[in-house]
Formats: C-alpha cells, sequence, structure tokens
C-alpha cells in the first residue's frame, strides 16, 4: 500500500546537502552576519550607559571626578542633575526605539516585499550606522547635548533597524526550503545572540578611551556590513542560474522538501494541486498585501504566541545582569558574563528543536513541549541558590526552552507561514509575514519592559517570575489550535503507516 507524498518521511538532511551551493554558504554568512552587526550596535548601548549616566549629570556629583569649578562652567552642558534621571531617561529611550522597531516591522515587511531585498538591507544597515554615529559620537564630540534630539534620532534608528529581520528571513527562505528549514534557521538564528557578544566585545576594546569610541566602532563595522551586502547578497537564486524553491515539482521528493509545514494535510495530494494565484513564470509574482498576509493560516495565531514570547525573551536580554546583581549582590562584570550562559542555552535549543521539527515535519506539537518544560523551568529558576554554577546550568536550561522557541517562531515558522500552498506563485509574501510575526512580538516586548519594572518595583522578582510563567502558558494558548491539528496529523499519519506495513 503505498503512502500519499504528503505522509513519506523525507530525508530532510541528505536533500538539504545534495542542494547546498557555495552561493547557498555566502548567503548564509552574509545574512546571518548582516543582522549580527545590527544586534552589536543596539548591544553598544546596552554596555554603555554608566559611562552615558555619568556624561550626562554634573562631575560634581560622580565621586571618582574632581570638583570643578566655577560651577556652572563646568556643568552647564549636562542634561540630568542626578545619575537616577539620567537613567530613568536611557530606560525611556529603550521603550522608544522598541516601539518604532515595531512600527518599522510592519512597514519594513511590505517594502521588502516590493522592493529588492538588498537594497533594501543595505539601506537599513548603513542608514542606522550613520544614526548611530551621530547620537553616541558626534554629540559627544561637538559637547552637543539636547534629549528632543535623542529621542527623534532613537526613533529613526529603530525604524531603520527594523529593515533587517524581514529582509534576512525573506532572502534565507528563497534560498531554504523544508528539506532541513528547521534546522538551518536554528542555527542561523544564534545570528541575535552572536551579535549581543560581538557588541559587547568591540565596545569593552575601546570603553576606556570615551563612549563615543564605543559608538563610533559599531557604527563602522555596521557601515562597512552595509556596503558588503549591497554588492555581495544574492537574493534568490534565479539571480545565478539556479531554479528557485519549487520549480521542479516533477521531483516528488523535492516537492515535499519545499512544501511548508503550514499546509492543511487533511486533504489528499490530488486535491491540494492548486494556488489561488495562478502561477505564471513568465512573469513577476506580486507582492501579497498586508491584510491577506493577515489572513493566511497561522499569521495572527503565531503573531499573538510570539507577541508574549519575545516579552519573556527580551525581558530577560535587558533584566537579567540587574537581577544577578540586585538578586544575590554579585559584581556587575560577574553578573554580566554569567548572563551570556542564556544566549548559549537559545543556541541550541533553537537548534535542536529545529532539527526535531524537520524530523517530524510539525513545529507545533515541539513549541509546545518545549514550552510546557519552559513553565517549570522558570518556576526552578526563581528558586535558583545563591551559587553561580547552580545559576548558570539552570539559567541555560531556560534559554533552551524559551529561547529555542522564540527563534524557531521568528525564523522557520515565519518562513513557512510565508511560503504557504496560499502564497504559491507569490514569493513576495515572506518579508510582509515576517514583519507581522517579529513586529506583534516587539510590540509585546516593548510593553513587557515597562511591566517587568513596575511588577518589580511594587511585588518583588518573585512576581516577575510568575508574569513570565503566565506569557509562557498564553503563548501555548493562541497556538493550541496549530497544536491539536498537527498532534492529529502526526496520529493519522501513523495509522496510515501501520496499515501499510
Amino acid at each position: 500500500m503505498a503512502l500519499p507524498g504528503s505522509l513519506r518521511r523525507q530525508p530532510t538532511n541528505r536533500g538539504l546537502v545534495s542542494h547546498c551551493t557555495h552561493h547557498h554558504i555566502v548567503v548564509f554568512l552574509l545574512t546571518f552576519f548582516s543582522y549580527s552587526l545590527l544586534h552589536a550596535s543596539r548591544k553598544t548601548f546596552s554596555n554603555v550607559k554608566v559611562s552615558i549616566s555619568s556624561q550626562w549629570t554634573p562631575s560634581c556629583l560622580n565621586s571618582t571626578a574632581p570638583e570643578l569649578r566655577p560651577y556652572e562652567l563646568w556643568n552647564s552642558s549636562h542634561l540630568f542633575p542626578n545619575a537616577e534621571e539620567a537613567t530613568l531617561f536611557l530606560g525611556t529611550l529603550d521603550t522608544i526605539f522598541l516601539f518604532s522597531y515595531a512600527v518599522g516591522l510592519f512597514v519594513s515587511g511590505i517594502v521588502g516585499d516590493r522592493l529588492n531585498l538588498r537594497w533594501v538591507l543595505s539601506f537599513g544597515m548603513c542608514s542606522s550606522a550613520l544614526v548611530v554615529f551621530f547620537f553616541g559620537t558626534l554629540t559627544e564630540w561637538l559637547h552637543f547635548y539636547n534629549k528632543w534630539f535623542y529621542c527623534c534620532l532613537w526613533v529613526v534608528n529603530g525604524l531603520l533597524q527594523s529593515t533587517g529581520w524581514p529582509c534576512v528571513v525573506a532572502v534565507m527562505g528563497n534560498w531554504f526550503g523544508k528539506a532541513g528549514r528547521g534546522f538551518v534557521f536554528g542555527l542561523w538564528s544564534a545570528c541575535a545572540s552572536v551579535g549581543n557578544i560581538l557588541g559587547a566585545f568591540l565596545a569593552s576594546c575601546v570603553l576606556r578611551y570615551g563612549y563615543e569610541y564605543a559608538f563610533l566602532v559599531t557604527a563602522s563595522v555596521q557601515f562597512a556590513g552595509g556596503v558588503i551586502v549591497f554588492f555581495g547578497l544574492l537574493t534568490s537564486p534565479k539571480e545565478v542560474g539556479l531554479p528557485e524553491l519549487g520549480a521542479d515539482e516533477d521531483d516528488g521528493v523535492e516537492e515535499d522538501a519545499n512544501r511548508p509545514l503550514m499546509d492543511d494535510d487533511d486533504a489528499d495530494d490530488d486535491d491540494r494541486n492548486y494556488s489561488i494565484q495562478a502561477t505564471d513564470t513568465d512573469s513577476q509574482p506580486k507582492a501579497i498585501g498586508f491584510f491577506q498576509a493577515c489572513c493566511l493560516p497561522g499569521v495572527v495565531l503565531y503573531s499573538l504566541a510570539y507577541a508574549c514570547l519575545k516579552l519573556v525573551n527580551y525581558s530577560f536580554f535587558f533584566w537579567l545582569p540587574f537581577y544577578l546583581s540586585n538578586n544575590f549582590g554579585w559584581k556587575e562584570a560577574e553578573a554580566d558574563q554569567l548572563s551570556i550562559w542564556y544566549d548559549v542555552g537559545g543556541i541550541i535549543g533553537g537548534t535542536i528543536q529545529g532539527l526535531i521539527s524537520d524530523v517530524l515535519q510539525k513545529r507545533a506539537p515541539v513549541l509546545a513541549i518545549s514550552l510546557l518544560f519552559a513553565v517549570g523551568s522558570l518556576f526552578g529558576y526563581s528558586r535558583s541558590p545563591n551559587s553561580k554554577p547552580i545559576n548558570a546550568v539552570i539559567m541555560a536550561i531556560t534559554g533552551f526552552f524559551i529561547g529555542g522557541p522564540s527563534n524557531m517562531i521568528s525564523s522557520a515558522i515565519s518562513a513557512d507561514l510565508g511560503r504557504q500552498d496560499l502564497v504559491r506563485g507569490s514569493s513576495e509574501a515572506l518579508a510582509t509575514v515576517t514583519g507581522i510575526v517579529d513586529g506583534t512580538g516587539s510590540i509585546g516586548a516593548a510593553v513587557g519592559q515597562y511591566l517587568v519594572s513596575l511588577i518589580q518595583e511594587n511585588l518583588g522578582w518573585m512576581w516577575v517570575f510568575y508574569f513570565f510563567i503566565l506569557m509562557t502558558s498564553s503563548t501555548i494558548l493562541f497556538i493550541s489550535p496549530l497544536i491539536v491539528r498537527e498532534v492529529k496529523l502526526l496520529l493519522h499519519e501513523r495509522r496510515l503507516r501501520v496499515l501499510a506495513e
């Protein structure tokens, strides 16, 4: 008894290797490091906040600085009367950036599907580098300090940085099909964590000369990366004469390898060989509209789920070092080094869980199991003892079960959603769908930073972790219809295989 094509297990890794060329490797590396550089510039701002706060307050209030007279001459250019107000303003800049970044993601996805992805990505990288240079370097060299100017620059920076993720995911989606997509995207999504480490390294190397040089170095490297992307990135295989994904559908194995995991497998193969858009290989596919993209199966559910999950993930990114110092009394430098283990766990989790989802050819059940373990790991981490080795181990486990699903939704699943059968013949849906998913997630992350500080100040850290558990559970709730459907499909496939034996 022959199994339907959609139920045959395909050698995903072998298919991936057999169709991998040096162009695939170059695309992987260029998109990986382009987004790493964008994240590095964000991390620089986080790493130099203490230095900025010190510079923006009167020198006579800094215990390590000599008191200079006359007071008006030496302190007339400072923005804030004390460090507390300066720190509050820096936190406000974080919120401004996240909200503008979230709004920009919705727009950037639409723009990326209508213009050349390479142009949009390189423009965003180079322009953002210039804004970072103006914000941190030029203003300090000119001794120009103005709160409204800083806010405007950071709004523009958030909008420009938002061009990165939709474009790189769309390019990767054009080059890598379903064959090993979960594994490849899980490994590739480590770019954000690598960017965090790179930004911390670059800033630490020059910070002793002044915080303005940290911004100068990261902005220069990012601008150079944008130039390399403009001249070196290939946005799709057709640019070098290779077949596009799904072009060789006469090959059953390749057809299954490139069929997105978001298909409705309840229908027979004969009933599925259609698209609501006629495929015309001679014409340029039209980009899908914003509301059309929102109506695609799974887009709204995964967007809402990602809003809850990114809130938790970004809260760890922004608050983990502070929590370690505040709760355990550890030195700031030690807390910064220890917090890296959360990123390490996320990198490993995204790769392994992506590989498992490739084998099962289903994403939602893998996410559900990981998030259930995440609830337990959050509860355990909230009661971690005052021991750095134990804390690092539980932190890595927490990152594995939270960072892994977060990386999978923002990369592999976004690519699946953007390459459904309903948009076959219109590959220009990838950036729009990615922008919707990540934009909704960024709104959740922006709101979450305010809520975390509010809960911590009034109720304590334990209630912050209860809040994280609630948001993680809400993630499972939002994708529960997809979980039920895909579990039913897995059981149906198993019954068919038993009958075929």
